[in-house]
């Protein structure tokens, strides 16, 4: 390729990097159709929203076209989710809207996304005293509870052991009396009284003791 003049140099980059009119043209339409269509999400903070509507803003100017603040403004005061309502309300009673500055606008509603934010972080705080409260009294309770089974469960216990003591041993053979067996019956035949040297008796039934 030879470009002989310099008219014919600029035509040639002019056509390389800008294109031409048509096609900026179109460019342009369909980054304000782009525009036109954007919605702040729920999930956004306003400074994500406006900074994509800036990047398309900003595109819109490198093809030569004009998208001002203003109309960033416009679009964000009625595309902001009904959370901010308050805060629109707000200036329109303290402002001139159509005359506040993107700068302006975006303080108020970061402002307020601060606010919310300390609220919401404030109530947080203020239900964890509450719940750890409500564990250690739910605990308590448990604690009690299996306390009170433990118990009743000891006392259970001890009533079939003190019961089985008397119960569980049939008549004693040297005796006739219950509630013991007979290998530890006082008057067994091989036991030998340490009083009276005798067998056949204990030494606490020993009749020369009582003597």
């Amino acid at each position: 390729m030879s470009l002989k003049s310099a008219k014919e140099v600029w035509d040639y980059f002019k056509t390389e990097y800008e294109g031409d009119e048509k096609v900026r043209g179109m460019q342009v339409l369909n980054l304000v159709r782009e525009f036109e269509l954007q919605r702040m999400k729920d999930s956004e903070t306003i400074k994500e929203y406006s900074d994509r509507l800036l990047n398309i803003a900003n595109r819109v100017r490198l093809l030569g076209s004009t998208l001002n603040d203003s109309r960033i403004v416009e679009k964000i005061l009625v595309t902001v989710p009904g959370r901010f309502e308050a805060t629109i309300t707000t200036l329109e009673k303290t402002k001139d809207l159509s005359k506040i500055t993107l700068a302006e606008l975006l303080s108020a509603f970061q402002a307020q996304e601060q606010r919310r934010v300390m609220r919401q972080e404030g109530a947080v705080e203020g239900a964890l005293p509450v719940k750890h409260q409500d564990c250690r009294r739910n605990q308590k309770k448990q604690n009690k509870k299996i306390q009170g089974e433990n118990n009743e469960n000891v006392g259970n216990n001890n009533k079939i052991k003190t019961g089985s003591k008397k119960t569980n041993f049939p008549p004693c053979q040297h005796c006739g009396k219950k509630g013991h067996p007979p290998f530890k019956c006082w008057r067994r035949p091989d036991a030998k009284c340490s009083k009276c040297n005798q067998q056949g008796h204990e030494a606490v039934i020993c009749k020369s003791k009582i003597q």
